[in-house]
């Protein structure tokens, strides 16, 4: 039902930047089912402020899979499901344009936990993935890196579901207007 997604990548610009490590957690609604996570080499230099920032740098990915060698596991592990992230445009516009590089579109209906904790959990002063996860308890393992980003989103995912009618009621989810 749901892909819980995030990504490290190169800087800002997904029509200038790439890739560097993916995780994707597979949730059926109630719980995380499967998971894949890699590093990612960018086949660019990653600069010295994302190395500050995540801990990725030229060295860890040297020898890590290039992203077309393992698109289609991504395409397996999100086909027939949501594409969940939070601040999902980037992720998935990053993700759409490393598919884009290979000649391939990439499509799927996609939920934004940021939107949906605005809608859903009103009133806090900043709604960054690290800023909310601290004030509702939930505890980021390996904070900019995508599995424990990932990881958060899921987590934070399941609380947005039992605060919600989303998956009791399928026209719940298009009225929070989130895909």
């Amino acid at each position: 039902m749901f892909s819980i997604i995030d990504i490290e990548t190169t800087g800002q610009s997904y029509k200038n930047g790439k890739i560097t490590e993916i995780a994707i957690y597979q949730h059926n609604g109630q719980e995380i089912t499967d998971s894949y996570s890699t590093l990612i080499n960018p086949e660019m230099d990653i600069p010295y402020f994302i190395t500050e920032l995540t801990g990725i740098d030229n060295h860890m990915v040297k020898s890590a899979p290039k992203f077309y060698q393992i698109a289609k596991k991504i395409v397996e592990m999100t086909m027939g499901r949501t594409f969940v992230a939070h601040n999902v445009s980037f992720d998935y516009k990053f993700i759409q344009e490393e598919y884009r590089r290979l000649g391939y579109d990439y499509h799927r209906k996609t939920m934004c936990t940021v939107k949906l904790s605005r809608k859903l959990l009103p009133g806090y002063q900043s709604y960054s993935l690290g800023k909310l996860c601290a004030q509702l308890g939930i505890e980021i393992n390996g904070r900019h890196r995508a599995a424990g980003d990932a990881l958060a989103t899921a987590k934070l995912f399941n609380m947005l579901v039992d605060r919600s009618d989303l998956l009791g009621n399928p026209k719940a989810v298009n009225n929070y207007k989130l895909f």
